[in-house]
This record gives structure tokens, sequence and C-alpha cells, in this order.
């Protein structure tokens, strides 16, 4: 089992940054590729961005490429997704997941997921 909790996310001015946080217990992190997975409010969630678990090799969804990175610390069980050039579109909540493959987690599915946490951009 693996338990996932976000943070960071809040209200942010459209051309903002915001950096998302996801703290994870249980097993050991570095077992999992990681990512952040989106659901805005009546969509369909989407994937956002994943991480190997080595950290060697990253995606983006092409709404997010060249805004966001995403990146990981497997010593403090930690992953991060630092967002600028924020858009109203980004607008939704933000949930951290971990699966055993980046592919599974690109097709927008996950083996474990947090409780996400709301970013919203103003206009």
């Amino acid at each position: 089992q693996v338990q996932l909790v976000e943070s960071g996310g809040g209200l942010v001015q459209s051309g903002g940054s915001l950096r998302l946080s996801c703290a994870a217990s249980g097993r050991t992190l570095s077992m999992y590729a990681m990512g952040w997975i989106r659901q805005a409010s009546g969509k369909e969630r989407e994937f956002v961005a994943a991480i190997s678990s080595s950290g060697g090799s990253t995606g983006y969804a092409d709404s997010v490429k060249g805004r966001f990175t995403i990146s990981r610390d497997n010593a403090k069980n930690m992953v991060y997704l630092q967002m600028n050039s924020l858009k109203p579109e980004d607008t939704a909540v933000y949930f951290c997941a971990a699966a055993s493959a980046e592919r599974t987690l690109r097709a927008g599915n996950y083996g474990y997921r947090g409780q996400g946490t709301q970013v919203t951009v103003s206009s």
C-alpha cells in the first residue's frame, strides 16, 4: 500500500505559479512511477505529467508541456509539480498518483491516488 498526500494548491492569477507537493508513505516510493492527474469540474480526468521510478524519464500532456515540470526526491519520498504560466483552463483538482509503469499514468490510470488539491486560476 502507498498513501499519498498532496499539498500546495490554491488560488492564483493567470500567469502565476504554484508548486504542488506529494508526500508518500507506506511502500518505498522508488518502486513506482509517479505522476499527476487532474480533473476539472464536469470533465473527465486527464493525465498531466509522469516521471519514471528513477527520475530519468518524464512525460507531459501537450497542454502543459513547457510550463509544468515534474520532479521527485526518492530519499524524501516526495514528488513535485512546478506549474508556471498558469492559465484559467488549468483549474482543476490535482491528484498525485503512483503506478507500476509510466505508461499507466500517461493513460490517465493509476494504482494509488491521493485525495487531491484544488488549483484555481483566475483570469
